[in-house]
């Protein structure tokens, strides 16, 4: 007796035949618009690669209008500016002025005709000026929190009047968004954006990145103002008060332990989500695929998708310019 042959209505393998429709049906894309290039820039020296993040530099003013534009070249949309200071201290004075690290480094770029249309965000921090590695004014050997959003305001102006698109502060102090609007407005730089670190998770994931930016601490560590790993909640509410300040952006940081953070805020805000691919995961990779044990390219392409996937807007990754460079080949 003959079989019947199996009646499958229901195949959902047929979306997957080809590339073609298996593209056409992607849920998820990426685009060379969600990708931002962290740039570690420092005063002088030549360009350096930073030890432990290979083909990540340290960029001295002088050629950083020439970096930047072999990378404009490539594709690259936006920057993320950090300061590598030498001269610190406890009053962090390096920080501010039209002379500081980062204010140099954003009229570089805005005085350079063809980088016009680079948009820049710059780092609002005090960690990598201060002579102690923590990211606010220390009293008894505690961060004040309000006496340091009276200079993360100062700072935040240098920058503004230097040209910046983009303000980013990062060392997670309460109100930091609602000062650095009143700062702003106040001073009529009204179209400056505000991407607040919502929720800065204190990680170990960091490592890499506090060598790059000259930020490692001198005693302590940072978790009595960034965010416990084992809190969801907590961010929600980080959230909500970033947007009653007046929060253009709200950034998840790290990304990939982070991804239920992620869909977690862009469930519940209505601004845009970004999240930050940072050094560590940057270094596993870049380790692991040294060694043989992984496809670099392919574990990158699959990693920032996760990331997109979960909700973010865009991403910040040490891997935007190989994500240029793959997108424009596939």
């Amino acid at each position: 007796m003959k079989e019947s042959p199996i009646i499958l209505p229901k195949r959902p393998r047929r979306l997957r035949t080809n590339a073609s429709i298996r593209s056409l049906v992607a849920e998820t894309k990426l685009s060379h618009e969600d990708f931002v290039l962290p740039i570690f820039v420092r005063r002088g020296g030549g360009k350096e690669e930073i030890p432990g993040m290979p083909g990540v530099f340290w960029h001295p003013l002088s050629g950083l209008a020439e970096s930047l534009q072999l990378y404009v070249d490539a594709g690259l949309r936006a920057v993320l500016l950090f300061a590598y200071e030498e001269e610190k201290s406890s009053d962090m004075k390096a920080a501010f002025s039209e002379n500081s690290i980062l204010a140099r480094a954003i009229a570089i770029v805005k005085k350079t005709k063809s980088l016009n249309g680079l948009y820049v965000i710059s780092d609002i921090c005090l960690c990598s000026f201060s002579d102690h590695g923590h990211c606010g004014v220390l009293q008894d050997g505690r961060i004040d929190n309000d006496e340091t959003l009276k200079l993360l305001q100062r700072q935040a102006l240098d920058h503004a009047r230097a040209g910046v698109d983009m303000v980013a502060p990062s060392g997670m102090m309460d109100g930091m968004v609602a000062a650095l609007r009143k700062a702003l407005d106040e001073q009529q730089f009204t179209g400056t954006c505000i991407m607040s670190y919502t929720a800065k998770y204190a990680s170990a994931f960091y490592g890499p990145f506090r060598g790059a930016a000259g930020s490692a601490m001198q005693f302590g560590d940072r978790r009595s103002y960034q965010m416990p790993i084992t809190n969801v909640k907590e961010a929600l509410r980080e959230a909500e008060l970033d947007e009653l300040e007046g929060a253009d952006i709200l950034m998840v940081k790290p990304a990939l332990a982070y991804l239920d953070i992620i869909h977690s805020l862009s469930m519940k805000s209505h601004l845009p989500i970004a999240a930050y691919q940072v050094s560590g995961e940057y270094a596993m990779i870049k380790a692991a695929a040294g060694m043989g044990m992984l496809d670099e390219e392919a574990v990158v392409q699959e990693t920032l998708m996760a990331i997109k996937r979960s909700g973010a807007s865009f991403i910040m990754s040490y891997f935007a310019l190989d994500m240029l460079g793959y997108l424009k080949n596939s």
